[in-house]
């Protein structure tokens, strides 16, 4: 299974992150209902291991905070690769991502070496040129959504194949409450 910890994003938000898609040739737009915040992408594990990983994962504690959707980038600097909506700053989110690292390593992954970047993945570009892009950025970047409530997180499994990844929660983990399959 490739799995990965992520906040699952409101239906209203994903509506109005969904109107920015389009107007950039080459791009390949995710579908709304693969929005999501990763929190740790996890990998390839078999069955047994992520089952593990699923009960560590129950452990993790947290309460319910607000994020707040304010900018659009690029990852990939000259060869951009994707755009993305990125996140207010948020003290709540840096421990919650802490909490299930450090999970998730006692558990037996290896640590996560990149920096923790929140953003949500809104297109793939590696087809689109650069200029465009950062057009694109221009065009769309001042948007500031409103503020929504995280009252948990999600272990998500992806299959890869076709044009889009499929995803599929596998676990929800709402604050205060017991780990439950949807």
């Amino acid at each position: 299974m490739r799995l990965f910890a992520a906040i699952l994003l409101p239906e209203s938000v994903r509506t109005q992150l969904a109107r920015l898609a389009g107007g950039l040739p080459g791009a390949r737009w995710s579908p709304a209902e693969n929005y999501h915040l990763t929190l740790r992408f996890i990998g390839e594990v078999d069955k047994g291991f992520a089952e593990e990983l699923a009960e560590a994962l129950s452990h993790v504690v947290g309460e319910v905070f607000e994020l707040q959707i304010c900018a659009l980038g690029s990852f990939g600097g000259a060869r951009p690769r994707a755009v993305w909506a990125g996140i207010v700053r948020s003290e709540q989110l840096t421990m919650l991502r802490r909490r299930v690292e450090s999970v998730l390593v006692r558990a037996g992954l290896p640590p996560e070496e990149r920096k923790f970047t929140p953003h949500i993945t809104l297109a793939r570009t590696f087809g689109a040129r650069t200029a465009a892009v950062a057009a694109w950025l221009e065009e769309h970047g001042g948007v500031h959504l409103p503020a929504f409530p995280v009252t948990g997180f999600s272990l998500m499994s992806s299959q890869l194949g076709g044009s889009v990844p499929a995803y599929r929660e596998e676990v929800r983990y709402p604050f205060g409450g017991e780990a439950f399959a949807p």
